[in-house]
């Protein structure tokens, strides 16, 4: 007792100079009122910045003194500050975060869920409100429009490997009905393809490939192609996968083509596993539970029996799913490896008054974890796109629309690396055109995705993940410089100040400069790449298979956007384009589209009105 009173005293003076040697505190973490034991919670010591992860048992570890103050961090529960005395073994018990939950009670009933009362069941208390019926929810989007560069030279933007809008663009059209426009995002839609691009081979993650040809719907017009090329990994080489499989099972899952195409998507990825990956299971219906505590990707039936248990019913607790998910996921945190959480959902759960909104906040929360996020999104008719795309683009994640067991397997085998390993993380595109060669530009798509222009070299603003393998591909349509064109308008000479004269000389030979940046997985520095491109147009018909094909997908979703920018673009020039433009196409998907066009041309037409 003397030798520890001494140490005390001891370390209350040393205190001063910012020191105590030989000190240590151990003890638990736990989950007030239950006592169970806290894995993964993080313990940082204030003044040495030293931080501690606890163990299974929720047990810690950590050089400290008499008077120091610990921060106890852990997802989906309040953090807390200890004061130390001078017992150096303590409990330190967690309180469960408290999240408003506004939940809609449904029931399943004859194959179908319907909605149980006329009720919205807020923290337990049934509250009166309107009767609705099922609907579709999209973000609404402001198409871009063309920009002078001699006021706007740079054009930002985050990369997108998205491509939910075109398999959810596909399902509509070939139910007979035209998708709203704000369901059509043209850059997921040209994202949504496979393309031949070289891999970078230089060690770089990423290989950035331009192209400049005629824009294919305005002849007097040019059309830029900027792609990116992430490395390929062979699956035997990629990190060990620390999964959550985050599944609703609420009651509108019920219907065939929610969970049980979800169990035959997520059964597909059981058997990509390896033995070195981890599985953990998370349910929400009404709560949030864990059905499968993390196995081993050797226990494949295990996981799979778990998955065809699961059965639809009862009210849509989504935010508490998600908590519950990550805090799993932080549990079983593998250094340096793949930690990921996979979402299957309708997208049909609320989050306090403003649904949306508080989405945001609440994934926002969580995306500095490490921890990435996928978004698999399932069904029809009461179908929330827009909370899903809120989710893969605020979280670090991806995003895909499953609609059958084809695209299933296209989302999961076929793109297993690219959907589930990040290769390179923020990635962000910043374009400079050049005003002596263009006098406006126009991005086709990435409404969502505009950046401001500071925010390219700022490393603490978000940009897209790419996975392995994966290719982003965007389109610039550019008015040439002297070009008399209707469809940019014009405004008077200004009276009160000189206009600038765009720079020429040096630069004739250039249209614009390419740079985009992005983070290692494990970093949060940026690099920088950048390309220039030059002013050699090349005739459409000698460009690439690739942009040909590209540049038909991107007319074909302004067409089914009505935009205002399409000009003189057509089904039969877009058709006969991507038919001539489909390579070996060895899945078929290039043909797919070209009758998923030929279909889309008929609809539109048996909807004119004479």
């Amino acid at each position: 007792m003397k030798n520890r009173t001494f140490l005390s005293a001891l370390c209350a003076i040393l205190m001063g100079i910012g020191t105590c040697l030989g000190a240590e505190v151990s003890g638990w973490v736990l989950e007030s009122g239950t006592g169970q034991a806290i894995a993964g919670a993080s313990v940082s010591n204030h003044r040495t910045q030293v931080t501690m992860q606890t163990d299974k048992h929720g047990a810690f570890s950590i050089e400290a003194s008499v008077g120091d103050s610990l921060e106890v961090k852990m997802i989906g529960f309040e953090t807390k500050i200890v004061k130390l005395g001078e017992n150096n073994r303590i409990k330190i018990m967690l309180k469960p975060e408290v999240m408003f939950t506004e939940e809609v009670v449904v029931t399943a009933h004859v194959g179908r869920a319907k909605q149980s009362s006329n009720a919205v069941m807020i923290r337990g208390m049934a509250i009166a409100s309107p009767a609705k019926a099922p609907q579709e929810s999209y973000a609404q989007i402001k198409e871009n429009t063309f920009i002078n560069p001699r006021k706007e030279p740079l054009s930002t933007f985050a990369a997108d490997v998205d491509a939910a809008s075109y398999s959810n663009v596909r399902r509509m059209l070939k139910m007979g009905t035209v998708p709203p426009k704000d369901a059509v995002r043209v850059e997921e839609m040209l994202n949504y393809f496979q393309y031949d691009l070289e891999a970078p081979s230089n060690g770089d993650p990423v290989l950035i490939k331009t192209e400049l040809t005629v824009a294919p719907w305005n002849k007097e017009n040019r059309l830029l192609r900027i792609a990116l090329k992430a490395k390929d990994v062979p699956k035997e080489q990629l990190p060990a996968s620390n999964f959550v499989f985050l599944i609703d099972v609420s009651g509108s899952m019920y219907e065939a083509n929610k969970l049980p195409l979800v169990k035959s998507s997520l059964k597909m990825l059981v058997d990509q596993l390896r033995t070195n990956d981890r599985v953990a299971i998370v349910t929400y219906a009404g709560s949030a539970g864990v059905k499968l505590e993390s196995t081993s990707g050797s226990e494949k039936m295990k996981i799979k029996d778990a998955i065809e248990a699961l059965e639809a019913g009862g009210s849509t607790a989504g935010g508490a799913g998600i908590a519950k998910a990550y805090q799993i996921a932080q549990a079983n945190y593998i250094q340096h490896g793949n930690n990921r959480i996979i979402m299957a959902t309708d997208g049909d759960f609320n989050v306090g008054a403003s649904s949306d909104n508080d989405m945001e906040a609440l994934i926002e929360k969580y995306r500095e974890t490490g921890i990435n996020i996928s978004i698999l999104g399932y069904g029809m008719g009461n179908y929330k796109d827009s909370k899903m795309e809120i989710l893969a683009d605020k979280g670090r994640g991806n995003y895909a629309y499953i609609d059958n067991i084809s695209e299933a397997r296209k989302a999961i085998i076929n793109e297993f690396g690219g959907t589930l390993f990040t290769v390179a993380k923020d990635v962000k595109i910043q374009v400079e055109f050049n005003p002596a060669q263009v006098q406006a530009y126009r991005l086709v798509g990435y409404e969502n995705r505009l950046m401001e222009a500071q925010d390219f070299n700022n490393d603490t603003k978000i940009g897209g993940d790419m996975g392995v393998g994966h290719t982003v591909t965007a389109l610039y349509e550019i008015v040439p410089a002297g070009t008399k064109s209707s469809i940019i308008g014009t405004i008077d000479p200004l009276r009160y100040q000189q206009e600038e004269t765009p720079e020429g000389g040096r630069f004739m030979s250039e249209v614009a400069t390419v740079k985009f940046r992005y983070k290692d997985p494990n970093s949060n520095n940026s690099e920088l790449k950048q390309a220039t491109v030059s002013n050699k147009i090349i005739p459409l018909d000698e460009v690439s298979e690739d942009f040909r094909f590209a540049s038909a997908v991107a007319e074909f979703g302004m067409l089914l956007r009505q935009s205002d920018y399409r000009q003189r673009a057509s089904f039969p020039s877009l058709i006969a384009r991507a038919r001539a433009a489909r390579g070996t196409d060895t899945e078929g998907y290039r043909m797919e589209f070209v009758r998923l066009a030929e279909d889309a041309e008929a609809l539109l037409k048996a909807q004119e009105v004479d």
